[in-house]
């Protein structure tokens, strides 16, 4: 790119900033030097290939998607959490909140995200465990109790199960006296993933997709502003695949998305702004950040060549960052706050649009409020004392960040022809990508890639080549044991007679009549959405309503690989 059209696109960049709201803040280093919102090349230069790199808030979005960067707002501080019943977790809600907290982010036990009620007896001994058990609307109003869902921005991570509890938020919101119309967050649903990584499924893909289609056409009608599918490659990540894996896996689902939603009839421009995104941010820094970049400059690229979408916001790839898990170590635990913090780090330099922090103890139990309260203070010591909030995209131009968020970039185009292959020549309803993406599900293309990845890195670490401090170097320590949360089994005892006694109170006539109701819909091609609201409404519990769907649908079996 000529230097006239470098300094064309500053002016368009100043224009816009101009005009942006810009928080009332200190935008100055702590030795008080002014800074600027932006750096780009000097004036008069020529660089060539700078239209990839660009200004912030404009197309390709490689430098963030708003002109002021967190000059504007900075990221949210959404905590995921969860455990034992809805009331210990609403009491951890309410702590994330007054400290600070800027949206929550639920986490579920192992039973609520396989679809099953506390007493299955699938359930024994994982009541709560790691989650908050849900069985039904009334668990909803406890977890929720005195936190306003019209006013706070929630993030449910579930997939399987997704449609049916969230129509139990709804529930929750609306017995609130709620507007439901106004409600905003993130449901992630995004099924794809659990066939790749998580191994969370209830059905076989197809009717997965049927009821995430349902999902999209609802919101998309009645909840504008709620985002029905965060696309994960937070899973697919701590699975073992490397940085270009998870990203081009991921991306590739977003696409798989889309095409769900074209196929459904919807306006791109209308359905593309509520979907999200889910990443992990690990201990590579530079790589991680190259990571973040190129994903938002392929995302708006494909959604305007590919997908036909015109609108900005359409274009805008929007991602929520966890710290990377799978990095932390239970030799040496306290080190994890280190990890942790330079993870966030990353995942800040590259743009998030909210973040959670893992705690220092989570490789042996969930966090101890102390550990939690730790996790929270790492972000606000990030936003509020390095300055990192002051400029947009500050490694944009730097010769090793741009080097690798090509490589990244390249790598994963490669990945996306290739599960384009995988499709071959027959025709899908939904779109090549999904046809694709479900062939290599079925082949065990993913899964094995991804093992693939995770055994060559644990060669490494097992030669010595890479490191993990506490591990396999430096493993002296003075280090005393930390006290853990323990969950008792009185939760699950606890939770089974709740469970019991709402049974027992409601209307059974009612709660059948709703199901059938809703299996109807379901054999009509109608959008379920209303039908399990009405199964909701009548304390139809999660696991009668998923029961219900498994005796229509099936159960999915994963074909044995060896």
């Amino acid at each position: 790119m000529d230097a006239h059209e470098i300094a064309a696109g500053r002016a368009r960049w100043q224009a816009r900033y101009d005009a942006a709201r810009k928080r009332d803040a200190d935008f100055t280093t702590l030795s008080g030097t002014p800074v600027e919102p932006v750096y780009g090349p000097p004036p008069g230069t020529d660089v060539p290939g700078f239209e990839r790199i660009g200004w912030p808030g404009e197309y390709p979005y490689t430098r963030g998607l708003h002109p002021t960067g967190y000059r504007g707002r900075t990221w949210t501080i959404r905590q995921f959490a969860g455990f034992g019943n809805a009331r210990q977790t609403n009491e951890r809600y309410k702590m994330i909140l007054g400290a600070g907290g800027g949206g929550l982010s639920v986490a579920f036990d192992m039973p609520t995200l396989m679809g099953r009620d506390s007493d299955d007896p699938q359930s024994l001994g994982e009541v709560g465990h790691c989650g908050v058990a849900v069985d039904s609307a009334a668990d909803m109003e406890v977890l929720f109790d005195g936190i306003d869902l019209a006013a706070v921005t929630t993030s449910m991570t579930i997939s399987g199960p997704a449609v049916p509890v969230f129509c139990m938020y709804l529930v929750a919101a609306e017995r609130q006296g709620a507007d439901l119309s106004k409600l905003d967050g993130t449901l992630q649903t995004d099924i794809f993933k659990e066939y790749i990584a998580q191994k969370e499924w209830l059905f076989a893909p197809e009717p997965h997709l049927r009821l995430i289609g349902d999902l999209m056409e609802y919101c998309a009608a009645e909840i504008p502003r709620y985002k029905p599918l965060s696309v994960s490659g937070y899973h697919i990540r701590e699975a073992g695949a490397t940085a270009a894996q998870e990203l081009a896996y991921t991306l590739a689902d977003g696409f798989g998305y889309v095409e769900l939603g074209l196929s459904r009839g919807l306006d791109v421009n209308t359905f593309a702004p509520g979907l999200s995104f889910f990443f992990d941010s690990h201990v590579d820094f530079f790589e991680e950040i190259a990571k973040f970049r190129a994903a938002r400059r392929i995302w708006a690229r494909w959604l305007r060549d590919e997908y036909g979408a015109t609108s900005e916001k359409a274009l805008w790839l929007r991602f929520h960052t966890q710290t990377a898990g799978v990095s932390l170590t239970a030799q040496q635990p306290v080190n994890n706050v280190v990890r942790t913090a330079v993870e966030a780090l990353a995942a800040i330099l590259g743009g998030t649009n909210s973040l959670h922090t893992n705690a220092l103890d989570e490789t042996l139990a969930l966090p101890t409020d102390e550990s939690a309260e730790i996790a929270l203070r790492t972000q606000q010591v990030l936003m509020e004392e390095i300055g990192v909030t002051n400029v947009a995209d500050p490694l944009g131009g730097s010769w090793y960040v741009e080097a690798l968020t090509d490589s990244i970039e390249a790598e994963a185009e490669a990945i996306f022809a290739r599960i384009r292959e995988l499709g071959g020549k027959g025709e899908h309803p939904i779109g090549p990508m999904t046809a694709g993406i479900l062939r290599g599900i079925e082949d065990g293309w993913f899964t094995s890639h991804i093992a693939d990845s995770a055994f060559t890195y644990q060669q490494a670490l097992e030669k010595g080549d890479k490191k993990i401090v506490g591990v396999n170097c430096h493993t002296a320590t003075i280090a005393k044991d930390l006290e853990i949360l323990r969950i008792s089994h009185e939760v699950e005892v606890e939770q089974k007679r709740l469970l019991a006694d709402r049974k027992t109170g409601r209307d059974d006539t009612a709660v059948k009549a709703a199901l059938h109701r809703m299996l109807t819909a379901a054999r009509d091609g109608e959008n379920m959405i209303p039908a399990m609201l009405d199964a909701v409404r009548a304390e139809a519990t999660l696991g009668e309503i998923c029961d219900a769907l498994r005796d229509e649908w099936g159960v999915y079996r994963e074909p044995a690989r060896f």
